[in-house]
């Protein structure tokens, strides 16, 4: 195609194209690159926090004006501290070892030939995230590190921001050598729609959308291309009447302790009937105390009348902040059975001293993780091991649970002869 030609094509389909031919080249480009890639991102992100916060502070000011939801802006506001912990992210992915190559022993073996396995990139990645500028950088992290190339379709709310923090980052990955278009941005006056962006299965080999259910729910209805699902919110907690009151109550605490986005904040509480009524008070007052909101069902409002009543629709949505809803179950089977309609299916927990009870919530909850006496408190970087995370999936396709470095790579078969015919 003429150089003409692409520059008649609408800006999303140049972007794709660009992607694509970069990821030929990042496909076969050392580990040692990469990493060195990912270092020279993080460094040029902490000598532009400056720029950064500038263009958040109107990013900021415009979203006030426009009335933007609250819970949008606080995933929108940028600190020093956020910046700050992106950097450090990106540099734990620099130490890394490489993902790629590695070698694994087949399910087949053929006759007079030597089969094996081995991690490869998936090719060209969409991201399409609402607010949350900086996580934009860990996702171009994980994906130079695994050899894709990614484009960027960000909120309209962080258009300031996110356009410094993709000039940064490009900027970074061209100075350490990789080929044009290993990062891609597709700014908001291009006026690129989702479903221009996710169509283009032709270059295309996964779109991950990042944000509440309704953006990753009409990625999943509009796109062409393979969606990895993230999930944020409503996740349940299973609170046994053997179960301790200072475990539940530090449960709740800490799950809602990530930020900005509280991906496995316990946000539902299904308590069984023979819970003491103090004991529900004692939890209610601590929470209170927090600043949390209690809302709870019908049963428990009519023994209770200075609690708030949540609606029927609440129980399979996520509140995204401080509130907790309760909920009374006569058994742990029912308590089963409502967790896997109406939670969101990527972490739910079970406070229980019987071991008994603790196996059958674990197998019998379909969710992506399950938590037993833990708390499920999301962390993109722990502190022991090496893995790095973009996110939690809820979905049994492509990929299932944290979204790390391997979901982001694919399997190649390899067959080995000996040359005999």
């Amino acid at each position: 195609m003429s150089v003409d030609a692409i520059d008649d094509c609408p800006e999303h389909v140049i972007s794709a194209k660009r992607a694509y031919q970069a990821s030929l080249k990042l496909g076969i480009t050392k580990g040692v690159d990469r990493s060195r890639a990912v270092w020279a991102m993080a460094q040029s992100l902490q000598q532009s926090f400056d720029d950064i916060l500038e263009a958040n502070t109107l990013d900021l000011e415009v979203s006030r004006e426009m009335a933007v939801p609250e819970l949008i802006v606080d995933w929108l506001k940028l600190t020093p501290q956020r910046l700050e912990t992106t950097v450090e992210i990106l540099q734990r992915l620099g130490e890394l070892s490489d993902p790629l190559r590695r070698v694994r022993h087949a399910d087949y073996q053929l006759e007079d030939s030597q089969t094996y396995s081995q991690l490869m990139p998936l090719g060209v990645i969409a991201f399409i995230y609402e607010a949350f500028p900086e996580i934009a950088a860990i996702a171009a992290g994980l994906c130079i590190k695994t050899g894709n190339s990614l484009i960027l379709k960000g909120s309209t709310e962080a258009s300031n921001s996110n356009l410094v923090i993709a000039n940064v980052l490009q900027a970074a990955v061209a100075e350490a050598g990789l080929p044009t278009g290993s990062i891609e941005f597709i700014a908001a006056e291009h006026g690129t729609s989702i479903r221009d962006l996710v169509t283009q299965e032709q270059y295309l080999n996964l779109v991950i959308p990042y944000g509440r259910a309704s953006l990753v729910q009409q990625v999943v209805r509009q796109s062409t291309v393979p969606v990895l699902k993230s999930a944020i919110g409503n996740c349940y907690l299973y609170w046994s009447p053997n179960g301790s009151l200072e475990m539940v109550r530090w449960m709740i605490f800490d799950s809602h302790q990530s930020e900005p986005d509280p991906v496995n904040a316990i946000e539902k509480v299904l308590i069984h009937r023979q819970t003491l009524p103090s004991s529900l008070s004692v939890l209610w007052n601590s929470l209170r105390e927090k600043g949390f909101d209690i809302k709870a069902d019908a049963e428990l409002v009519e023994t209770f009348p200075q609690l708030q009543l949540a609606k029927e629709g609440e129980w399979g949505s996520a509140y995204l902040n401080k509130t907790v809803a309760f909920k009374l179950v006569d058994s742990l089977e029912a308590a089963i059975a409502w967790i896997n309609q109406y939670s969101s299916g990527h972490a739910d927990c079970i406070v229980t001293e019987s071991y008994q009870e603790s196996r059958q919530f674990a197998l019998g909850v379909n969710s992506a993780s399950t938590y037993i006496n833990a708390s499920p408190r999301f962390c993109r970087q722990l502190s022991r091991g090496d893995s790095v995370f973009l996110g939690m999936s809820n979905q049994k396709g492509h990929r299932r649970g944290l979204i790390s470095l391997e979901s982001l790579t694919t399997v190649k078969h390899i067959v080995q002869g000996n040359g005999r015919f």
